[in-house]
């Protein structure tokens, strides 16, 4: 069986850390698989390494800024080689461009064209763990590049996928899927299974476990992907295609995202465009807009409510500033979240909606915004009531039985 390992930063965080995956690797060898390890950078590197470039320059060239980088997985992939070698197994480590990983030019979020397997798969007939530096590549100009924040997930399931891998093992300090939160809500418990469908949207919706671009290139290759701990010996959770039994479970998780804010365009001139122009700015300037409301046009105007990041709420309030002769008045509100309800049962089943809003109606809750799509029911509410939202709907859904 070829397995595919990923190890996360808090998994390699240490030399200490960096032993204990080394014996897990040497305990799936003594198995009889074949491994290849994808590694991130030890927890906190990539960080230094960007501070350090900011000393000299506070918008450092994106070019030199994947050289600089990449450096931290390197450092990861060669000490675990090395800590493998030190146990007596032949192992040999690689950088993306020695993985024969290939990208686009798009450097510090760069996309994989294609892999070329056959340096690896000569490894592997050697009988070799091969130990890959995430998070990399090379474009066709031959300069290093980066795939983004969580791109050694997306490495992993990449080379899984070209491998023609059995399984990819995503390893972090958590050991699996939950229903919720568990540090808000401690009944959560964790999914055996969940489909790539539900995955994604919580990834999307502010679930951290895996991040949503690796889960995207699962489903598209049809990558077994399994989310465990490399702190235990637990199963996991498996993230796969979709099957009818899943479909029995009404509602998979709940996801609450605090990183949001509202923003209210009232009086906007009801002519046609006006939306593209406020949208196409936004998207010019590389803000993601979440959920959208519009109201019926009365008297020539119309009343516009979007969510961005918190992050870009000042950019956006800017922005908007420029269209004060088409918009009446703007509200912002960063004191809100989002709280989701995701299950592919929902397709099949009626009234998911209604009882995630009676239940927050019972509690006083008021609904700021609303949007849904065939498994998702996403609700903007006072970020206040974020988390007593969790944890009533989690008891509304059943999911702590």
């Amino acid at each position: 069986m070829l397995v595919v390992h990923k190890y996360g930063g808090t998994s390699v965080a240490d030399l200490t850390r960096i032993e204990n995956v080394a014996n897990r690797v040497a305990k799936a060898r003594d198995a009889g698989d074949d491994i290849i390890v994808v590694v991130s950078a030890m927890s906190g590197e990539t960080n230094k390494l960007m501070d350090y470039a900011t000393h000299f320059s506070a918008n450092p060239a994106k070019k030199e800024m994947d050289m600089l980088l990449s450096s931290g997985e390197r450092v990861t992939a060669a000490l675990l080689s090395i800590a493998l070698q030190s146990k007596g197994l032949d192992a040999v480590a690689m950088t993306g461009r020695q993985a024969g990983i290939v990208t686009d030019n798009a450097h510090t979020y760069a996309r994989i064209e294609s892999i070329d397997p056959r340096a690896m798969q000569t490894e592997i007939a050697k009988g070799k763990i091969v130990v890959v530096a995430g998070f990399q590549g090379i474009n066709k100009d031959g300069s290093v590049t980066t795939l983004g924040r969580g791109g050694s997930d997306l490495s992993a399931v990449a080379l899984a996928g070209a491998l023609h891998a059995d399984k990819c093992e995503i390893y972090s300090d958590v050991d699996g899927i939950y229903t919720t939160d568990p540090r808000i809500e401690p009944k959560a418990k964790k999914l055996d299974t969940i489909s790539y469908d539900e995955m994604l949207e919580l990834s999307s919706l502010g679930a951290k476990v895996l991040q949503n671009r690796s889960v995207e290139l699962a489903k598209k290759l049809n990558v077994k992907l399994y989310a465990k701990s490399s702190f235990s010996d637990n199963e996991g959770t498996l993230i796969t295609q979709e099957s009818n039994r899943m479909e029995e479970v009404l509602v998979s998780g709940i996801v609450l995202d605090k990183n949001q804010a509202r923003v209210t365009l009232r009086g906007v001139a009801d002519r046609p465009g006006i939306a593209a122009e406020i949208f196409t700015m936004l998207a010019e300037a590389h803000i993601n807009v979440d959920m959208i409301i519009q109201n019926m046009s009365e008297k020539g105007s119309t009343n516009l409510g979007f969510t961005v990041p918190q992050s870009e709420h000042e950019n956006a309030k800017k922005l908007m500033a420029t269209f004060d002769h088409d918009i009446a008045g703007m509200d912002f509100d960063e004191h809100v979240c989002k709280v989701s309800v995701v299950g592919v049962g929902m397709k099949s089943h009626a009234g998911v909606a209604a009882t995630a809003f009676t239940v927050l109606a019972q509690n006083d809750i008021n609904i700021q915004m609303i949007s849904t799509s065939e498994i998702k029911v996403s609700m903007v509410i006072d970020e206040k009531y974020g988390e007593l939202a969790i944890r009533t709907l989690h008891s509304a859904y059943e999911l702590d039985k």
